[in-house]
């Protein structure tokens, strides 16, 4: 399966690594550590060097309970990071659920929209059809303010499973070529720890689909749960969660600890091939 992202053209046959770089206040993992750019850009061409095959730019943290954040200060976080990398070997990824940072950071040089909103907001659609960049539609349930009060659903893999196959048919509709797409199912958002398990467990079904599957599962608090670990210490569990994804179909893990992880996907190809 390629990944068609602007001008690069990913081979999706091996998984590959999404390094995060938070250029925020408030993320849940690393909150204010790269908020300058010249410190988000030197972390970002790290990351690289660990082996990370895509890195994602985002200047708004998504964390339950997250304040939104208004449109010029996230283009003044994101747009002189993505400038900065502009020519790197692996796409950029702009983290954004809102049309005009969307077109902002494609013309920087993002090739990719990773919207946990699905671009489901006025204009989204439009905004990535009028470009050659590829999407991340995620699945999430309410909004960061308040998605992890109650969730509920009757069945989470049916019910993220339709809600992303309308996602994708509606982007195609807007002129958005599959071999564009990826789907999240968005794990933490708005979802229970039994939720995300069930969702982890049936990664196949959302894989049947048709497009690759991005896990983001690094750090969450899903994994805190489990271990009983504060977030600075589940990068075991976090690299046993993308393993899992991987094993379970996914095509893209995102991740804080990019070398890590690249360490563990080498070890579990050796075996596999």
């Amino acid at each position: 399966m390629i990944l068609h992202c602007g001008k690069f053209h990913l081979d999706l046959a091996r998984p590959k690594v999404m390094g995060i770089v938070n250029v925020t206040p408030d993320s849940f993992s690393d909150g204010g550590r790269y908020v300058s750019s010249d410190a988000a850009i030197a972390h970002a061409q790290q990351l690289i060097a660990d082996g990370a095959a895509m890195l994602d730019i985002g200047g708004e943290s998504t964390r339950p309970g997250a304040a939104e954040v208004g449109e010029q200060e996230e283009l003044d976080r994101v747009l002189p990071v993505i400038e900065g990398l502009r020519g790197c070997e692996v796409p950029i990824s702009i983290d954004t659920w809102k049309p005009v940072v969307m077109r902002a950071a494609i013309k920087a040089g993002a090739s990719l929209v990773n919207d946990v909103n699905a671009l489901q907001a006025r204009d989204a659609l439009q905004a990535v059809a009028d470009s050659d960049a590829a999407v991340c539609l995620m699945h999430k349930q309410g909004a960061p303010q308040t998605m992890q009060q109650q969730p509920q659903y009757v069945d989470v893999v049916a019910e993220v499973s339709n809600f992303l196959r309308a996602r994708i048919a509606a982007a195609e509709a807007a002129g958005i070529a599959r071999a564009r797409i990826v789907i999240d199912p968005g794990f933490g958002f708005g979802k229970t720890l039994a939720h995300n398990l069930n969702l982890l467990r049936h990664l196949d079904a959302l894989c049947a689909l048709g497009v690759p599957v991005l896990a983001g599962l690094s750090r969450k608090s899903m994994l805190g749960a489990i271990t009983g670990r504060e977030v600075e210490d589940r990068v075991a569990a976090s690299i046993a969660a993308a393993l899992l994804a991987v094993q379970r179909g996914a095509a893209i893990v995102r991740v804080h600890d990019v070398r890590e992880t690249v360490d563990a996907l080498k070890v579990w190809r050796a075996i596999e091939e």
